[in-house]
């Protein structure tokens, strides 16, 4: 049902070079593999580099002048950095915390608006009884993104942040030591400037790694610390240091020796360590990294063709030998625990991962076709953050309308639109909103896609636990307000609203095509119109648009046909607009770079509900709405091209701009 968020990660590795080997990790919980070693030479000749924005399998080495240097805060200006004058207690990293300092960041947290006053309590009370660092409570809790935690604690320790997006890593510093030891010290060389060394640490503290680095070092240089998490830190030395078991590798293996195809046969000692099962640990820890939602493995008559959705749009990765299907299709339904001896009936399954400190779901599909099984993963990266409403592209008019909403006590919010609209993100991230110690909010979802800090949420499974059936037993659990993750019959409809006209406030999801015809759906599953007005307070509508890369997107004056699109006469002044970069650049690769909501809201007041209790014509309801100053999906699209979030090309993928003309 949606994603995590409309922007793609900061790491994801740029669309048009799927077709190159990006860095891989195959260390995953549920298939533990025996890390393989790697020279130092093997380091120093492969060092992981940004590609340019154009068409290559073959990665390419930056002179060494030109190394492009990580995003960061400037670190002090001054002497060598040392153990004394890096002082980050209060956060996930300090191994020796104080009370008093805890306090003054949580404080400062608080004084800056990141947290309120209630979640820092939370917090310092979830601290006595776990005795977890607190900036490690805050993020599990989902109090404050990690990113933001690192700049207020880099700030305050005054040493830079480390951003490992765009960077390239000098081999000769990676020599200084080899991975196991920086493993060790938690601690990445990262670029040198003159007589500084600049290293990514999570613990600028750490007084044996500071040393161990210092001896390491030419006489009179200095250490130069930049701040980052433990999870960042460990996948950065992955990536610096190389993959001994990258695609590229592993398909050079299977092409060259004689493998096994049928698992089966396979003892567990010998599993872990096949290159089948180590090629699809690769392909799906790919997948995490770039932050694609969807993996199709598609079989054709000579080959098995791999292609990732990312940002809505399918690309292709990979061309797989058609000789290795059975096997990598084997393992992916050993994975999804599906009946591996039936190639002829579809089957689902899921499969729970993690892949370099990030937890991540699969829904799993399997469909007979001519030339072999077509699978399908969809990804749901769990340790991705609920974005706040701003960020997802909600207008500061709709945002508005939306806290009126959720002022209200009771009611059902109703947000629809087709599959991949990302429906669940915005009602998470409209639950976060108004998540509270004051108010119990508890949740039915299937499954459930991403958890939630102070908020009980179960999971329906079909057979066992149905959503009418679950809706009875949360109203004896004392609700103020409920999430119900999609109306999919009459029984469940009816719940809903009897729970919203008894004093609940309770969001859902539909599958629509605008917020006006979440109406005649509600009929259509044998609702009477009486039980809709009144319950139902506002119906969301809408869609994702690819979201115009901030660093390439290149002017746009529109034409005579698109000015009157747009809105515009003849005469008017144009605002600076915006198109796509078609060759993108080493962030995009392509011109865009995440998604943003289209959206519009219906809300209901007394008049609108009179006609909805008379079943009134729905062109009398649009008619009534427009006259209250409803505002369509195309009015938003286009109000957002005009802002230089997006352009027509994107829009119109979507919506269509014409309708209603």
């Amino acid at each position: 049902m949606g994603i995590t968020g409309f922007e793609a990660p900061q790491d994801v590795v740029t669309p048009a070079h799927l077709v190159a080997e990006p860095p891989q990790d195959t260390g995953f919980e549920v298939s533990p593999l025996p890390e393989t070693s790697q020279s130092k030479s093997e380091a120093e000749s492969t060092p992981p580099v940004v590609p340019e924005p154009q068409p290559s399998s073959q990665p390419l080495q930056p002179e060494s002048d030109l190394l492009p240097q990580p995003s960061m805060s400037p670190p002090p200006q001054g002497g060598e950095m040392s153990p004394d004058s890096v002082d980050i207690g209060g956060g996930s990293f300090s191994q020796d915390e104080s009370e008093e300092r805890r306090r003054r960041i949580g404080d400062e947290l608080v004084e800056r608006g990141v947290i309120t006053k209630d979640q820092l309590n939370v917090a310092l009370q979830h601290k006595k009884i776990t005795g977890e660092m607190l900036g490690s409570i805050l993020v599990e809790l989902g109090f404050i993104d990690q990113s933001v935690l690192l700049d207020v604690l880099a700030e305050d320790a005054g040493v830079g942040v480390f951003d490992s997006k765009n960077v390239s890593y000098d081999s000769g510093l990676l020599k200084m030591f080899d991975k196991n030891v920086a493993r060790k010290l938690s601690a990445l060389p990262v670029y040198q400037r003159d007589n500084e060394y600049f290293f990514a640490m999570s613990d600028p503290q750490d007084v044996v790694a500071l040393d161990t680095i210092r001896r390491h070092l030419p006489r009179g240089a200095r250490l130069r610390p930049l701040l980052t998490s433990p999870a960042e830190i460990s996948e950065s030395i992955d990536t610096a240091y190389g993959y001994a078991s990258s695609i590229k590798q592993i398909l050079s293996e299977l092409e060259e020796g004689e493998v096994v195809e049928d698992l089966t046969t396979l003892d567990e000692k010998d599993m872990f360590s096949h290159p089948i099962v180590r090629l699809v640990n690769a392909l799906v820890f790919d997948a995490v990294k770039m932050g694609v939602s969807d993996l199709h493995f598609e079989p054709e008559e000579n080959f098995v063709r791999l292609r990732y959705r990312l940002d809505g749009v399918l690309f292709t990765s990979q061309t797989l030998h058609k000789q290795h299907w059975n096997g990598i299709a084997q393992r992916l339904k050993i994975m999804s625990q599906m009946d591996i001896a039936d190639k002829i009936s579809p089957q689902d399954g899921r499969f729970n991962l993690e892949v370099a400190g990030r937890e991540a779901d699969f829904r799993v599909s399997s469909l007979p076709t001519v030339h072999g099984e077509n699978i399908v993963l969809r990804v749901l990266d769990k340790s991705a953050s609920i974005m706040p409403m701003e960020a997802l592209g909600f207008s500061e008019e709709n945002r508005e309308k939306i806290r009126k909403v959720q002022a209200k006590p009771e009611g059902i919010i109703i947000v629809t639109g087709p599959t991949g609209s990302g429906k669940t993100t915005s009602l998470y991230s409209m639950l976060n909103e108004i998540n509270d110690v004051e108010v119990n909010i508890q949740t039915l979802e299937d499954p459930v896609e991403y958890s939630l800090p102070m908020i009980r949420q179960t999971h329906v499974r079909e057979g066992v636990l149905e959503f009418a059936d679950g809706i009875k037993a949360l109203l004896r659990q004392d609700p103020d307000i409920i999430f119900i993750g999609e109306i999919r019959d009459k029984t469940t409809a009816e719940m809903a609203l009897k729970a919203a006209m008894t004093g609940h406030q309770v969001y859902t999801s539909l599958h629509t095509n605008d917020s006006f015809g979440a109406l005649p759906r509600l009929l259509d599953l044998g609702l009477k119109p009486g039980m809709l007005a009144g319950a139902i307070v506002a119906v969301f509508a809408q869609r994702l648009a690819r979201r115009l890369c901030s660093d390439c997107k290149q002017p746009w004056t529109p034409n005579d046909e698109e000015r009157a699109l747009l809105g515009f006469e003849e005469g008017d002044a144009l605002p600076e607009m915006f198109s796509a970069n078609p060759e993108g650049c080493p962030k995009c690769a392509h011109g865009y770079k995440g998604r943003v909501a289209l959206v519009e809201i219906l809300t209901f007041d007394n008049e609108l509900n009179d006609l909805v209790a008379r079943s009134a014509p729905m062109y009398d309801l649009r008619k009534m709405a427009d006259e209250k100053g409803f505002k369509s999906m195309a009015d938003d699209a286009l109000l957002k091209i005009k802002d230089g979030l997006t352009d027509i090309a994107a829009v119109s993928k979507v919506v269509d701009l014409t309708k209603g003309e």
